[in-house]
Formats: structure tokens, C-alpha cells, sequence
């Protein structure tokens, strides 16, 4: 297990929270001068623990009003058909996350639309058709009571 150290959790956290500082400002909020912050920062990055940096956006002020986490099930379970399948989704901009799971389904997809339509029109004329889909199961959020992109750092966190 790789450990990470104390400036290291402190990095992580704060950009978590505030992933536009400059070097300069993150430095000195984690309590470091600029060229070691820079180096960590740049380990972290080259290790694939910082992936990326995003602005996370409000979808509602976008038009995005209905968001909706699909069950899907496919038909048969063959490499070919999950291959075109991943393929389908990730061309699909109303897919936001796609994740194939344990279960009773084979897929979860979280899913935004402006409207109810947008979203009958997706589900009817492109998910149902992509390969190897059979049955979907829609349930749409009525109230958002927790989103974060924030992962929980503990002091021992770090890959299994």
C-alpha cells in the first residue's frame, strides 16, 4: 500500500476543494513554499492521483432539469457486445458516468436532460438501440441532498 504523507493529504484536500489556486496560494495555504509544493504536486500528478482539474457546474442553472440513474441490462455478456456497447456510451454526451456493476443489472448510467421529453427521446430512440441493451430501468432525482466530487482522505489512505 503506498502511504502519503502529511503535505500530501493537505494537497489533496485543498485542491479538492479549491482546484483553481495558483501554485503560489495552494503553497501557502498547505503551509509549504512554492517549489516543493510544485514538485508534490507534480508526483501526485504523474502517479495518476490528481486525474484532472475540473470546474464543477450547477446543471439546473444550465437547463439540465432532469437527471436520471439507469439501470441497464444487456442481452448477452460477450466482450464484443460490451466493447460496442462502452463505445456507444461514451459518444453520448447525456451520459454523464457509466459504471458496469454487480447485480441485478449489468450497467448504472447517470443521465441529464433538459426535460422530461429529452429524456423519453434518449431513452427511446438511442439507449434502447445501442448494442446489446435489452431492458432499462430510469429513476429520476426529486431532490439532490448530497453531491460532492470530494473523496474521504484519511491519514492511511492510499490504492489497496
Amino acid at each position: 500500500m503506498t502511504e502519503f504523507s502529511d503535505s500530501d493529504l493537505r494537497i489533496l484536500r485543498t485542491l479538492q476543494k479549491e482546484a483553481s489556486l495558483t501554485n503560489v496560494e495552494l503553497a501557502e495555504r498547505v503551509g509549504m513554499s512554492p517549489s516543493p509544493c510544485l514538485r508534490r504536486v507534480r508526483q501526485l500528478e504523474a502517479r495518476g492521483v490528481i486525474r484532472d482539474y475540473v470546474a464543477v457546474l450547477d446543471r439546473r442553472s444550465l437547463g439540465l432539469d432532469v437527471m436520471a440513474f439507469v439501470e441497464v441490462s444487456m442481452d448477452h455478456h460477450s466482450d464484443t457486445a460490451a466493447e460496442a456497447f462502452t463505445r456507444t456510451v461514451l459518444r453520448e454526451p447525456t451520459v454523464t458516468a457509466c459504471y458496469a456493476t454487480s447485480g441485478s443489472y449489468d450497467y448504472m448510467l447517470i443521465v441529464v436532460a433538459r426535460g422530461l421529453d429529452d429524456y423519453a427521446e434518449f431513452a427511446m430512440k438511442r439507449l434502447l438501440k445501442m448494442p446489446g441493451v435489452q431492458s432499462v430501468r430510469s429513476s429520476f432525482v426529486l431532490q439532490s441532498v448530497k453531491e460532492s466530487t470530494a473523496l474521504p482522505l484519511e491519514r492511511s489512505a492510499g490504492p489497496a
